[in-house]
């Protein structure tokens, strides 16, 4: 690997610190995190494994970090999308669920995956929730805007949408018609939140969640 070119000490070791999170990350998004080792890292970057030990404690600090790191790059991608998809709630409701699916399509959804069920998954769950809540937020934005009175308790259940649909997709099923359903169903749960409730259902009587 080419010596990393640094203005001072500090920037090299930033620079040093990067360079293992990318490789942990290549890592984590082929799908195992069991693979993600101090030894399998330090081969990726050239590094000797002692040096990783300078920059992380343990695993679940490496790992932690990966997606504290992945999580603003999910964010602006649905950002991004929910901004180019026009200014009706609906439409950005939609474009958040496309953009989700086209994310796991991409394999961005492995990281989380590889994670779920790892050794480490308790260090990991303050950052993956962290992650999650984030991931939330511009859906939260859409629903606030169509006058939801607790939009991140809608937003918890039309994201059950998403993660059956990733489920089906992970299990082989047509991403084309997965992600028209899943698209369809989302919106028209919307209508839900302009109805009254069914004869001899309470109404919601939760505190608001924002």
């Amino acid at each position: 690997m080419p010596k990393i070119q640094a203005a001072s000490v500090a920037d090299h070791r930033a620079q040093q610190r990067a360079t293992l999170l990318d490789a942990a990350y290549e890592l984590l998004a082929e799908g195992d995190a069991a693979e993600v080792t101090f030894a399998a890292v330090a081969r990726r970057t050239g590094l000797a494994r002692n040096s990783v030990y300078k920059y992380f404690a343990n695993r679940g600090e490496l790992l932690t970090e990966v997606v504290r790191q992945a999580a603003p790059r999910w964010t602006e991608r649905i950002q991004a999308a929910l901004a180019a998809a026009g200014d009706t709630p609906e439409r950005r409701v939609a474009a958040y669920v496309r953009v989700q699916l086209e994310m796991v399509r991409d394999g961005e959804h492995r990281i989380a995956r590889a994670t779920a069920d790892t050794q480490d998954a308790a260090a990991l769950r303050a950052g993956a929730d962290a992650a999650h809540r984030a991931l939330l937020d511009p859906l939260v934005d859409a629903l606030r805007d169509l006058g939801d009175d607790a939009p991140l308790r809608t937003a918890r259940l039309l994201q059950g949408f998403v993660n059956a649909a990733t489920t089906a997709l992970e299990a082989g099923d047509d991403y084309a018609a997965v992600t028209d359903r899943a698209v369809r169903l989302t919106v028209a749960a919307l209508a839900g939140l302009t109805t009254d409730p069914l004869p001899g259902e309470p109404m919601d009587g939760g505190s608001p969640a924002v």
